[in-house]
């Protein structure tokens, strides 16, 4: 019994009305469109009649002969063939399956006859019969029947594939015995000839099988493309310009149509340039193929009409489209119905649907500017999905637009451009959707989202009134905020004059060296203008962190997107960044009323394993421009890469001038990778600012070694413009000036392993707080961080006592903490010194310290009228009293 059975009908127009509700018809038709020529096929004076009858069981007589009278000029033939035919079949009763091959030709002015299989003649045109049982399979073997006397007087043959659509496949137990509907022959036309309605696609988009189906990627073409190449190169230096000949060879190694279809495409995109001059007019035009090829250069026209001519020869049915692009001469808003059709492309038969593509657009582009064709071939253009051709590409007739609803010219001319750039890069865009969008209240927005990460760039000019032809000069790039993410991109446009502007948004991969690609063009109507302070300009286009910051080691950002970080009162703003691995960073804040040189102290940066800080300072009203560089923390000899550029508004008051960050800071400010590598822990302050209200602080840390020593600096601008400061004594009344440095305003306390640095500012203002540190046998102190202190009292800070090397790990000073004492009065002094036999302060008289339970030393010394007392200490009995620090003691009656 006969298995299931599979059945690809062609359908067309003009002779089957009832096969047009089946969309996966095709035409067989070898009519073309070949510049515009009218041209037919003579006939052949031979032409004969022919039946042929193949059957796998017994079959009635009257079922031959009403077989046999089916010859008139107008009958289409039928061929009926097995899925699963033996060679001895045996009837299976009631619902045996009977397959029937049937072959008509006609005898000029005669009538049909029957022959046998395997009799050459000269032309077979076949016909479909009603009524289908099953649809499963499709048997290409039918091609080996078509005999060498069925080709035209080129001698053309269609390839398995495609005479395989011409075959109606069906079991002989569901034909109708009535009569059949009478069909016309399938004639065959010359390459001249345009193609009527009969060529044109009548199946559903919904089931085209998408390119990637056809072939995985176009590397899979690597060899039939290196073989087109060369052969081509090859034939040329032999003065070989036959399109026919050249098909021959350069197909010689395809194993299929497909193959075939890629090296002819891929020989017209490497062998023919477009004749630019000749579309200017500057040089005729060349309108042969042989005269195309020959020079190698040719109009749209010349490589689709070579493209039909080199399909017909290898056997791939294909067809001329003619319609509209949006290639040279294209003018956004520019009706179609005003203008005539300007490019024509290729449509071909192939893997059983049809295919677009335009090798003209795949051998490169017109640069109208230089006036010159730039060489670039584009794997885009070949078999191209009709959904994404239909971006760039109109046919005159809709049925080669292969889409399932077809766009109206109105719909393709508001379609905003888009190249192949634009797909290849796995680009979609989500706003706007037409060409033209119109600002709202002086802004518009443009978003595109990307199947991968992709650097981002665009170009914004200015439309001229008249001609709507884009400007020479570039709008200044602060009239734009581009945001780009891994995922996509967000542009902001702030137009600066009320007019229409062309919009060209760039893209290339992350990390590609390679010029960045235009993908999508658009236009902007501006109305009115927003009103709006001036921004900074970018010379790095995208705000926000790039996209690429995750393969640099920055893993996110504070600020969000492209949103402007607004700062507050004060002018202060911190942005923080989290990293995967250590990173050295440096930052640039720019302003149009503000010095770089001054920018420079506007910053205090925080380097942690981490984590970046960034503390800003904002000293005027307005946007401003951060950008962040990193590079490897370890690679010192690595270049430093942007990472991000971000956009700061301040609305109020900005800082002020006095206010600024030391000129001295380091890039390492707070704890960070350096403290840690010096085994510094457990800071008390973890930030690079530390704000005293009252002028006072102490910062503490633990050493991972007792051997670690540590050094520190206090310095600030003011300080060092001055040779003095001023001194206040006990009771709040300024004294007069005397040279305390600022090393007296520090005190350092060591115990086993935490150290606590005392900070005693003596005026307002900002303060650098520098830590250094070394470990025996380091001779050199290295810099560790530093702290920005900033002390907002009023009230002048007193110093501590003068420190000298005696005062060790483990001391620790209770009472007094200043280090200024009045004459004439009693001091309590409290102090810890862990070792010591004796404890005394040197004044007009001695007075000995006694150790209490908590084995504090205490006791009272009277100042009376020295200059200066010290605390002294002595390990032993034996040993000298060694001074461990100094006080100062001002006569207040001597004050002016």
């Amino acid at each position: 019994m006969m298995t299931d059975v599979m059945v690809r009908k062609l359908s067309f127009p003009f002779t089957c009305p009832p096969c047009h509700t089946q969309p996966d018809h095709q035409p067989t038709t070898k009519q073309q469109c070949h510049q515009g020529n009218q041209v037919q096929e003579p006939e052949d004076p031979n032409h004969e009649s022919l039946e042929l009858e193949y059957k796998g069981t017994k079959s009635p007589p009257k079922d031959r002969e009403s077989q046999a009278h089916k010859t008139q000029p107008e009958l289409q033939s039928t061929v009926e063939v097995s899925a699963n035919r033996s060679p001895d079949p045996e009837p299976t009763g009631e619902n045996e399956s009977i397959i029937t091959a049937c072959m008509t030709t006609e005898k000029e002015g005669g009538n049909a006859r029957s022959v046998k299989r395997g009799q050459a003649k000269p032309h077979v045109s076949l016909s479909a019969l009603e009524g289908v049982s099953s649809h499963k399979t499709v048997f290409e073997k039918w091609a080996s029947l078509q005999c060498d006397e069925q080709r035209p007087s080129t001698k053309r043959q269609l390839s398995a594939e495609s005479a395989a659509k011409c075959v109606s496949v069906r079991k002989r137990s569901t034909v109708k015995s009535g009569k059949e509907e009478p069909a016309k022959a399938l004639p065959h036309s010359a390459p001249g000839t345009r193609p009527r309605k009969a060529c044109l696609p009548t199946s559903s988009s919904s089931q085209r099988k998408p390119r990637r189906q056809l072939f995985s990627s176009t590397t899979v073409f690597h060899r039939v493309d290196t073989h087109a190449i060369n052969t081509g190169r090859e034939l040329k230096g032999q003065g070989v310009f036959s399109a026919q000949s050249i098909a021959r060879a350069i197909t010689q190694t395809a194993r299929n149509e497909l193959e075939k279809l890629r090296a002819i495409w891929v020989w017209l995109c490497h062998s023919i340039e477009y004749d630019l001059e000749g579309y200017l007019g500057v040089s005729p035009k060349l309108c042969t193929p042989d005269e195309v090829i020959k020079e190698g250069r040719g109009l749209c026209s010349g490589f689709s009409s070579i493209c039909l001519e080199m399909c017909r020869e290898v056997g791939i049915q294909c067809e001329e489209v003619s319609g509209y692009s949006k290639g040279i001469g294209h003018r956004p808003g520019c009706r179609l119905a005003e203008k005539p059709s300007d490019h024509m492309w290729n449509a071909v038969w192939v893997r059983g649907q049809w295919g677009l593509l335009d090798a003209c657009w795949g051998a490169g582009t017109v640069d109208m500017e230089t006036k010159s064709f730039i060489k670039r071939f584009d794997e885009f253009y070949f078999l191209t999905e009709p959904a994404e051709f239909i971006n760039s590409h109109f046919p005159d007739d809709q049925h080669w637009q292969l889409l399932e609803t077809p766009l109206s010219p109105e719909q393709f001319e508001l379609r905003p451009l888009k190249t192949s750039a634009f797909y290849t890069l796995g680009l979609t865009l989500l706003q706007p959707t037409l060409y033209k969008i119109t600002t709202d209240d002086g802004e518009a927005t443009v978003s595109m989202s990307s199947s991968r990460a992709l650097t981002f760039a665009y170009e914004l000019r200015q439309q001229d009134f008249q001609t709507g032809a884009p400007g020479q000069r570039e709008v200044d790039s602060s009239c734009g905020r581009l945001s780009v993410t891994p995922q996509g991109m967000t542009l902001l446009l702030l137009p600066p004059e009320a007019a229409s502007y062309q919009l060209k948004l760039f893209a290339r991969p992350e990390g590609d060296t390679e010029a960045l690609r235009w993908v999508c063009s658009l236009e902007v109507e501006c109305p009115t203008v927003r009103q709006s302070q001036p921004m900074p300009a970018n010379p790095y286009v995208s705000w926000g962190l790039g996209c690429g910051a995750g393969a640099l080691g920055v893993k996110g950002c504070s600020v969000p997107g492209e949103e402007a970080l607004e700062v507050g009162d004060g002018g202060e703003a911190e942005v923080v960044f989290h990293t995967s691995r250590p990173l050295m960073m440096v930052c640039e804040l720019t302003h149009p009323g503000l010095d770089p040189v001054l920018a420079k102290r506007c910053q205090a940066l925080q380097i942690a394993e981490e984590r970046l800080v960034c503390h800003v300072l904002c000293l005027y009203k307005g946007f401003y421009r951060l950008s962040v560089f990193v590079r490897d923390y370890h690679d010192a000899s690595g270049p430093f890469q942007n990472a991000g550029n971000f956009l700061l508004h301040c609305r109020g008051q900005g800082a002020n001038l006095n206010s600024l960050y030391p000129p001295d800071l380091g890039p390492w400010c707070g704890p960070g990778i350096r403290t840690q590598a010096a085994g510094l822990s457990h800071f008390s302050h973890t930030g690079a600012l530390v704000n005293t209200p009252q002028g006072c602080c102490n910062i503490t840390f633990h050493r991972a070694s007792p051997e670690m020593q540590i050094h520190a600096v206090l310095s600030t601008e003011q300080a060092q413009k001055d040779e003095v400061n001023s001194k206040q004594g006990p009771n709040g009344k300024l004294l007069e000036k005397t040279p305390f440095p600022l090393s007296r305003h520090l005190l350092l306390t060591y115990l086993d392993v935490k150290v606590t640095v005392s900070v005693c500012v003596p005026r307002p203002g900002l303060y650098r707080l520098g830590l250094y540190g070394r470990q025996p046998p380091q001779q050199d102190y290295a810099p560790l961080c530093d702290y920005v202190v900033r002390s907002t009292c009023e009230r002048h800070g007193v110093p501590f006592p003068q420190v000298y090397a005696a005062w060790g790990r483990g001391c620790v000073l209770l009472e007094p903490r200043g280090g200024v004492l009045a004459p004439q009065s009693c001091a309590r002094f409290r102090v810890r010194v862990p070792g010591a036999r004796r404890v005394s302060v040197l004044a007009p008289e001695r007075a000995e310290l006694t150790m209490n339970k908590s084995r504090v030393w205490e006791g009272e010394a009277f100042t009376g009228d020295a200059t200066q007392l010290k605390l002294t200490a002595a390990t032993s009995e034996a040993c000298d009293m060694a001074v461990l620090m100094t006080f100062d003691v001002l006569d207040l009656e001597r004050e002016p």
